[in-house]
């Protein structure tokens, strides 16, 4: 019997090793960027579109939406039950100019105080179709999604498939949206093209150089400032992490059990500067005792052995890694680098087991394709 074993287990290694070799020969072939997908709005020009929440302090959320209809009202009525609306909120809207472009009515409504794991149908405008949100968890354990450089194409369709299929609580995203590069009709196009998920799931975001769209060179008299169209549309809770800008911020999940801090890698970020000083400040006021975790997200990563983008982060790293090395940050999130590939635990260029996991994601779906090395 040991024999027989023996040879059994000899021929099951020459088969594992002959598809091996197989497989090593076989050129592995990239998959090309996928389609740009654009989604049209048929409705009315009162009804919702673009509708997408996210989470302003413990028991509140933001619901975002665009109408064409610029009388329509931003208002909110939400209840525990599917067109039983208990309670309404009023909030504030907004628009912007991007030369010739002319946004939609872009509505802001904080809803709330909310139960914490629980789902809430909700309308905006008072017109259209009823939406559906779940809020997260007032404790752990908590499931946070993340995916960087989105675009809108048929690999986001497939990533956001896939994301979908789990029952996370919220998702982040380390910048890179629309990619719509100045193209404004982009960025109606992608609110409508991730209503779908971002209307159910609390969407935490910040920006990357596809947000930017600055001004062009030479200045052209009144061009739009850079972030123009992602801050009418996109706006964070700042203020209640006490940050200056919609650029970067933090936020408690899970009853402050997880404080993610959302850098901005395309704002200052010198030691003098406005983003260096919150961030010394939101830090110190967290207490590891009641926060066992802390997650950093921004764009550009400090750590990259991709050839692409191969050391844009590298001065905002020597800004600001020792301010989450000292505060003891279990894992920083990427994106940019069109690829995914994780670091040991690294401080100053060095393994350290009290440094930071950086892990990068920027693999999303967007219109340019996977990094190549």
């Amino acid at each position: 019997m040991g024999t027989a074993r023996c040879v059994l287990l000899a021929a099951r290694a020459l088969v594992v090793t002959a598809l091996l070799a197989a497989a090593v020969a076989e050129e592995y072939v990239r998959p090309p960027p996928g389609r740009i997908i654009l989604t049209e709005h048929a409705e009315p020009a009162a009804h919702p579109q673009q509708v997408h929440v996210s989470a302003v302090g413990a028991k509140h959320m933001r619901v975002s939406w665009v109408t064409d209809d610029k009388r329509t009202q931003s208002v909110v009525e939400y209840g525990r039950a599917s067109r039983n609306y208990t309670a309404s909120a009023t909030g504030d809207h907004t628009s912007y100019r991007y030369f010739l472009y002319s946004s939609g009515k872009i509505h802001h409504v904080k809803i709330g105080p909310l139960e914490p794991g629980a789902v809430y149908y909700y309308r905006c405008g008072m017109a259209g179709k009823e939406f559906s949100l779940r809020t997260p968890p007032a404790a752990l354990p908590i499931e946070l999604a993340l995916v960087g450089d989105l675009g809108q194409t048929e690999w986001t369709a497939s990533t956001l498939a896939h994301v979908g299929k789990t029952d996370y609580d919220l998702l982040l995203v380390p910048g890179d949206l629309a990619y719509a590069d100045t193209q404004q009709p982009l960025w109606d196009s992608f609110g409508r093209f991730v209503q779908r998920h971002a209307s159910r799931r609390p969407w935490m975001v910040t920006q990357g150089n596809h947000e930017v769209e600055a001004a062009p060179l030479p200045p052209v008299p009144g061009a739009p400032p850079p972030f123009a169209a992602y801050g009418a549309r996109w706006p964070a809770p700042h203020e209640e992490s006490g940050s200056p800008s919609n650029l970067y911020y933090s936020f408690d999940a899970a009853a402050g059990a997880v404080h993610v801090v959302m850098l901005g890698s395309y704002a200052p970020f010198d030691a003098g500067s406005d983003q260096y000083r919150w961030l010394a400040r939101d830090l110190a006021g967290v207490d590891r005792r009641a926060t066992p975790w802390l997650v950093a997200l921004l764009h550009a990563p400090w750590y990259n052995t991709n050839a692409a983008h191969q050391g844009e982060g590298e001065a905002m790293r020597g800004a600001m890694e020792r301010l989450l090395f000292e505060a003891r940050v279990d894992v920083v999130f990427a994106g940019h680098v069109h690829a995914y590939e994780r670091f040991t635990r690294v401080y100053n260029n060095e393994a350290n087991p009290c440094g930071p996991v950086y892990i990068t994601i920027g693999d999303g779906g967007n219109r340019e394709g996977l990094a190549f090395e």
